[in-house]
C-alpha cells in the first residue's frame, strides 16, 4: 500500500490511498478531503477548540456504510487529545477527541471522517453550553425561499429575548440558527429555552412549521427541531464536509448573504473560493455571547 508523508503542525502524517474516490458520483478523491481539511484549518479549528467531538467516518466512500464514532480508537497517536467525558447516565465515561490543530484535522481525515460533529459545550464547562441550536429540518419540496423565511424568523424571536443569532448553511437540506450563551445556564435550561423560542415561532404559522418530535405528527410541515440542545448532543462543525452527493460543506454565513445561498449550495470547491475573499462569518461568535432576558 503506497503511502505519503504529510508535516503539518509539527508531525508528520503518514496517509495512503489518496486516489481512493470517498465521493464517487462527484470523483472527489479521499486526497481531497484531506486536502479541504488543511485548507479550512484556520477557520474551522477555532469552532472546534475544546469541544468533545463525535466523528462520522467513511472507510469505503460515502456510498457505502459509515458509522458513528464517539471512543477514540486505541490505535490513535498519543499526540492526538482524547479527553475522559463522563456520562449522563451510568457509570464510566466516554473518550472524546478533542481537535485541536490542523495535524489532528489532517489525521482523522486519513482516518475517513468525512464529517465532524461537535458538543455545545467545552471541557472546561461541559454541563454549561455555549451554542444554542435551532435546527430548520424541512420534508422534501420545500422552497429554499421558505427556509430563508424560517430563519428570518428566528433571527427576530432570538434578538427579542437578547440573544445575537448566527446562521448556517447545513449542508444537508435545512440551515442552523445558532446562538453563543454566556455559559451561566445548564443544558436543561437552554434546551428548554430553545422549545420556548421554536414553539413561538411555530405557533405562528402551524400550517407550516411544527415541534413536534414524531415523523407521522409533522405531516408535511417544517420540523424545528431543538434536540441538540442536551448533554453529549451534537451538531455539524462549520467547514465540515457532509456525506451526501456534491461534497457540500456546512458553512457560516452573514445575514445578508442568506437570500443568495442554498443549503447545501458549498462544496469542497466552492468553499476555497469563497474563503479567498470573505473571512469567516461566525469569527466573532464568542464575544457575542449573551444570557437571555427572562
Amino acid at each position: 500500500m503506497a503511502t505519503n508523508t504529510i508535516h503539518v503542525a509539527d508531525h508528520d502524517i503518514k496517509v495512503s490511498k489518496l486516489d481512493k474516490e470517498f465521493y464517487p458520483a462527484g470523483h472527489v478523491s479521499k486526497g481531497e478531503v484531506i486536502e479541504h481539511y488543511r485548507a479550512v484549518a484556520d477557520v474551522m479549528l477555532p469552532h472546534l477548540a475544546g469541544r468533545p467531538l463525535t466523528l462520522r467516518r467513511y472507510p469505503d466512500g460515502i456510498d457505502s456504510e459509515g458509522f458513528f464514532q464517539q471512543d477514540a480508537s486505541d490505535y490513535f497517536p498519543d499526540w492526538l487529545t482524547v479527553v475522559e467525558v463522563p456520562r449522563r447516565t451510568g457509570d464510566g465515561t466516554v473518550r472524546h477527541v478533542v481537535c485541536d490543530n490542523a495535524a489532528a484535522l489532517v489525521y482523522l481525515a486519513n482516518q475517513a471522517t468525512i464529517e465532524f460533529h461537535c458538543w455545545l459545550s467545552t471541557m472546561d464547562k461541559l454541563e454549561r453550553p455555549d451554542r444554542l441550536v435551532i435546527d430548520i429540518d424541512p420534508p422534501d419540496g420545500i422552497p429554499v425561499t421558505t427556509l430563508r423565511d424560517v430563519a428570518r424568523r428566528l433571527r427576530k424571536v432570538f434578538r427579542s429575548i437578547g440573544l445575537e443569532p448566527y446562521v448556517q448553511a447545513t449542508g444537508g437540506r435545512g440551515f442552523h440558527v445558532v446562538a453563543p450563551m454566556d455559559r451561566s445556564q445548564d443544558f436543561d435550561h437552554i434546551r428548554n429555552l430553545a422549545a420556548e423560542i421554536a414553539e413561538e415561532v411555530a405557533g405562528q404559522d402551524p400550517d407550516l412549521l411544527t415541534t413536534a418530535q414524531r415523523k407521522q405528527r409533522r405531516g408535511n410541515r417544517i420540523y424545528l427541531d431543538i434536540n441538540r440542545n442536551a448533554y453529549g448532543q451534537t451538531f455539524v462543525c462549520p467547514y465540515s464536509l457532509r456525506a451526501r452527493p456534491g461534497a457540500p460543506v456546512a458553512t457560516p454565513l452573514e445575514w445578508s448573504q442568506l437570500g443568495r445561498v442554498t443549503p447545501n449550495g458549498y462544496d469542497l470547491r466552492r468553499i476555497k473560493q469563497r474563503l479567498s475573499r470573505v473571512r469567516d462569518p461566525w469569527a466573532g461568535m464568542t464575544t457575542a455571547r449573551a444570557r437571555a432576558r427572562e
